[in-house]
Formats: structure tokens, C-alpha cells, sequence
């Protein structure tokens, strides 16, 4: 088995479908983006983040996002986005993102999201709560 599986990722699974494609043949590059969001939510469900997140005066924004394209995906294929946490500080941390391409056993795209938590309510920054921190901490891997 590949070496990307045996790390601590929450890992989601997601299918390349025909109309990602784009005119030179490979999955156009704003997929990735929905490919992370997807993975992003997914996250949040598979940790609990999501049930500590219901209450909707405190949410994670994105500040940004980025996507390095290492191996052009063609239709079809699977891609399992493995996804884990790192540079936590008191109000935002980075989600990290590597997809991996059944088809061609290899990492194809790595990515990143700089998360901000938003106090809805005053439209400032607030501290990341002190159980979504737990959580977090949990899927940390290294510093960036």
C-alpha cells in the first residue's frame, strides 16, 4: 500500500467526473478548490468540528487558499484528499491538503488553507474555543 495511507490524514474520497475536465484534456484547475472545500467539510464532520461549529456567531473563514499542481488528472480517476492541520495559533490555523490519484498511485495536487475564526456577531477575530483546539491539536502534523 502507498505510504500516503499510513498517515494521519482524514482521508476523502472524491471522483473525478467528466465535465472537470477542461480543453487541453486534465482536470481543470478551480476543481481542486471544490475537491478541498469538500474535503475541508469533511474534516469538519469526521473530527465532531462541525457539531462544536453549529452555533453560527463563531465560524472559520478563509483568509486564503493555494493549490500546487504536481501531475495533470485526467477523467476517469479517484482522488483521496488526506487532509490535516498545521501552524495552529489562538485564532486561526492552516488545513493542509495532498490528493492522491488511484489511477496513478502518486500525489497529483497539495494545497493549503489559512483559517480564521470569526466572531459573526462583532465581525472581528476571535480565539479558537478551547475543545475545537483539542480537536485540532489531534490532527496537527508538524510546523509549516
Amino acid at each position: 500500500m502507498h505510504e500516503f495511507f499510513e498517515k494521519p490524514f482524514i482521508n476523502t474520497k472524491v471522483n473525478v467526473v467528466w465535465g472537470e475536465m477542461d480543453a487541453l484534456g486534465h482536470v481543470n484547475n478551480v476543481s481542486y478548490f471544490r475537491y478541498f472545500e469538500t474535503a475541508r467539510i469533511d474534516f469538519l464532520k469526521q473530527t465532531g468540528l462541525l457539531s462544536i461549529l453549529s452555533e453560527p456567531s463563531h465560524s472559520p473563514v478563509l483568509r486564503d487558499t493555494y493549490a500546487q499542481y504536481k501531475r495533470p488528472v485526467t477523467f476517469p480517476d479517484t482522488l483521496h484528499i488526506g487532509s490535516y492541520i498545521t501552524d495552529i495559533k489562538e485564532d486561526r490555523f492552516t488545513m493542509c491538503y495532498e490528493a492522491f490519484s488511484e489511477s496513478q498511485q502518486a500525489i497529483c495536487t497539495m494545497g493549503y488553507a489559512n483559517v480564521v475564526m470569526f466572531n459573526m456577531k462583532t465581525g472581528q477575530k476571535t480565539a479558537i474555543s478551547d475543545n475545537m483546539l483539542d480537536i485540532l491539536k489531534q490532527y496537527e502534523i508538524g510546523k509549516s
